[in-house]
């Protein structure tokens, strides 16, 4: 097996920081398992060529000899499958390694290198090209980082099923929220505008919101029940929008004062208050069951 440079290098990428002649890998300065074998030497050959794309050819030649019979396709994919788990990294919402379909791999992060024989060096910094395939998702920044939301780090995986059946539930949920609603507009619409100052204009927001959430949640829940192919990466984008349209419609059980006590209507919509995150954790946690390279 060649002789990688990378070997006498620590690398700095993210929370991460790698030691490539030991194979050590630290997240916020505590030890994770070290990387040993095939994951590690795909790792620095992909440390080696940041932002270029790696094929799956050349990676085959580094792990293996021309001698070697072995199912490479199969191997390289439990290779890279370990190497994402060790950085708790994803296939369908990358931050580390991107895949590009039947080509190959790039490491898309921005790094910092350093010589290992030279800790105090000052370190160099290697910027990934933002050039990206279409249709892949960009990694997300760790500053960005809400700190009132989960880590995908954090979540355990989950079964995808299990995933896709509560997700989906959760958009039917919130269809018959919309569809209740504007069914019984005309029941609620004396007894609010009795109790509410300004009440036309909740009249409006009801209104608005439910037809824009309406073929929000359909398409949600077709691409949940078909399995729809980068889903999570999807509702990522739509969450900003979806967050506040959610925690709007929270407060549909006051809707319900007439048949209701005021405090179970306090008591669901702290309830629904948290539904945008679960939706979110949801989808991240069938991410981290995902063993697609």
């Amino acid at each position: 097996m060649p002789e990688n440079p990378n070997t006498a290098r620590i690398f700095r990428f993210g929370l991460y920081e790698f030691d490539g002649l030991t194979g050590e890998l630290r997240k916020d300065g505590k030890a994770r398992p070290r990387l040993q074998g095939q994951p590690l030497e795909v790792l620095l050959h992909l440390l080696d060529r940041p932002g270029e794309l790696v094929t799956r050819e050349e990676l085959r030649q580094r792990l293996w000899p021309s001698d070697t019979f072995v199912d490479y396709d199969h191997s390289l994919n439990t290779a890279v499958n370990k190497l994402r788990e060790a950085l708790s990294d994803s296939a369908d919402n990358p931050r580390f390694i991107q895949t590009i379909p039947r080509r190959g791999y790039r490491f898309i992060a921005s790094i910092e290198v350093m010589n290992a024989a030279a800790t105090n060096a000052a370190p160099i910094p290697e910027t990934s090209p933002e050039i990206r395939e279409p249709g892949t998702a960009l990694p997300i920044p760790n500053e960005a980082r809400s700190v009132v939301l989960s880590d995908p780090e954090d979540l355990p995986p989950a079964s995808h099923r299990v995933v896709r059946i509560l997700f989906s539930l959760i958009q039917v949920m919130y269809l018959s929220f919309y569809v209740i609603s504007l069914a019984n507009l005309r029941q609620w619409e004396p007894w609010v505008s009795q109790e509410v100052p300004h009440a036309k204009w909740l009249f409006v927001v009801v209104v608005v919101t439910a037809l824009v959430g309406i073929p929000v949640r359909l398409y949600l829940l077709s691409a949940a029940a078909f399995r729809y192919r980068g889903l999570t990466r999807r509702f990522l984008k739509l969450f900003p929008a979806l967050f506040p349209l959610d925690e709007l419609w929270a407060l549909a059980p006051f809707l319900l004062l007439d048949q209701i006590s005021t405090g179970l209507a306090l008591a669901v919509t702290a309830a629904l208050l948290y539904v945008p995150f679960s939706q979110r954790s949801l989808l991240l946690m069938g991410d981290g069951n995902s063993k697609q390279s």
